[in-house]
């Protein structure tokens, strides 16, 4: 009798992988009733994306399930968390949550988890989102940009965190302290002068003061700056229940890139000078920062095309080239596993999720290493194929993607139905 239904063969560093009822069941020497020869490819965990924003309902001519899973998929996301904000209605209460489970349901090519809103008006729905199955609450320090999902000011921020607490589920915060500093015009230049460092130190360190007072698990998402870090580590060592999330984008570009490239790269923080971002491989490489999401956060073109650069929608398509751009950047594709796979799925409880473990879900993909490809319009699968990395060079190639078992992604091509799950905290 064949030991395992599917057993992988010849990948680095694993060498031979049983998989069983979708679960990784053996990574010793035996037979299977299918088998695939990956040799020269690398095997990683599915990595597991805590920040995306894929906007349905309500937004999906921006990004819907339907395309932003499959971005994520051929990337070799297998597990998404998509943020409560740009879905209509936004996610601050069980009507809408429900709302956008049943889109993610009909239409998801990936697993996925849903983070709960808070805003001002709304803990009275933070334990039924809990109940729901969210996986902790999202707030905003600053304007959002989006008229429903206001800005928290800080006493409600307090009194969510002592609520989450008791509720035992994390609070995520964009960490930046809105301030008034007049522009003196309209460009990139004057926009990245707008939001400068300090803001996003501020907020940090605000938002650890609060965490540490009600002991509420704080997660600061991407942090642009390695002063940032060094804020987070600090309280982190003083006992402070932190952790801190930064975005390829802000490892690959520096202010001076947004500059170059205009509204494709516009992003709230805003990408840094180059010793920031220096500084933030230097946190990274040492374990400093957690984890690493895409902040996918696409819009319709017409957003973009603003001659006033502060009216241009800040967000960033990315969730098909996390793993591809930090590889050919020089990040360990260990590392890469441990900090978008492993410890998203350690903060955010997703146990069966995020490791190459026997019993947890046989979600992963093979990586050509030396493929050297450019990436072009043509080659994306979001709604809208824009991005910043087109026109780069890279090596790292997803070759095929699969979840629970199942290859869903192979050599360029979608195979099979939509099959992603709905995960909760466990």
């Amino acid at each position: 009798m064949p030991e395992f239904d599917l057993l992988i063969r010849g990948a680095t560093p694993l060498t031979k992988i049983g998989i069983t009822d979708g679960k990784f069941a053996g990574f010793n020497a035996g037979s299977a009733r299918e088998e695939i020869d990956a040799t020269g490819l690398l095997v990683l965990p599915g990595i597991v994306d805590a920040h995306v924003h894929f906007n349905e309902p309500g937004r999906a001519d921006w990004e819907g399930w339907a395309t932003g899973s499959r971005s994520a998929i051929a990337g070799g996301v297998t597990t998404v968390c998509d943020m409560p904000l740009n879905s209509t209605p936004p996610v601050i209460n069980i009507a809408a949550f429900d709302a956008k489970l049943q889109a993610a349901r009909t239409q998801s090519a990936c697993d996925f988890a849903l983070w709960g809103g808070l805003v001002p008006g709304s803990l009275g729905h933070l334990k039924p989102l809990a109940e729901r199955g969210v996986i902790g609450f999202k707030a905003f320090m600053s304007d959002s940009g989006i008229e429903d999902f206001p800005k928290t000011d800080l006493a409600t921020l307090r009194e969510a965190m002592f609520r989450a607490t008791e509720l035992d589920l994390p609070v995520a915060v964009h960490a930046e302290i809105d301030r008034e500093i007049p522009a003196s015009g309209q460009s990139v230049e004057d926009y990245l002068a707008s939001r400068p460092v300090e803001m996003e130190l501020e907020a940090i360190h605000a938002a650890l003061e609060i965490a540490e007072e009600t002991d509420c698990a704080l997660h600061i998402v991407h942090v642009s700056s390695g002063r940032g870090v060094a804020l987070i580590a600090e309280a982190r060592a003083r006992g402070v229940n932190v952790t801190c999330e930064t975005c390829p984008h802000y490892l690959i570009f520096t202010g001076d890139d947004m500059v170059r490239l205009g509204a494709v790269a516009k992003c709230a923080p805003p990408m840094r000078e180059d010793a920031e971002r220096t500084a933030l491989w230097e946190h990274l490489r040492a374990g400093r920062i957690d984890t690493i999401g895409s902040d996918h956060s696409p819009s319709p073109w017409n957003l973009k095309e603003r001659a006033n650069f502060f009216q241009v929608w800040g967000g960033i398509s990315g969730v098909q080239h996390l793993a591809p751009v930090l590889i050919e950047a020089g990040l360990d594709p260990l590392l890469l596993a441990q900090f978008a796979a492993r410890n998203p799925a350690e903060r955010f409880r997703l146990a069966h999720k995020g490791r190459l473990e026997v019993g947890t879900d046989a979600d992963l993909f093979l990586v050509e290493p030396n493929a050297d490809y450019e990436v072009t319009a043509e080659s994306l699968f979001y709604r809208h194929r824009r991005s910043p990395y087109i026109g780069r060079r890279l090596r790292a190639r997803v070759d095929r993607t699969i979840l629970r078992g199942k290859t869903i992604f192979l050599n360029g091509q979608f195979v099979g139905k939509p099959a992603g799950e709905f995960l909760k905290p466990l």
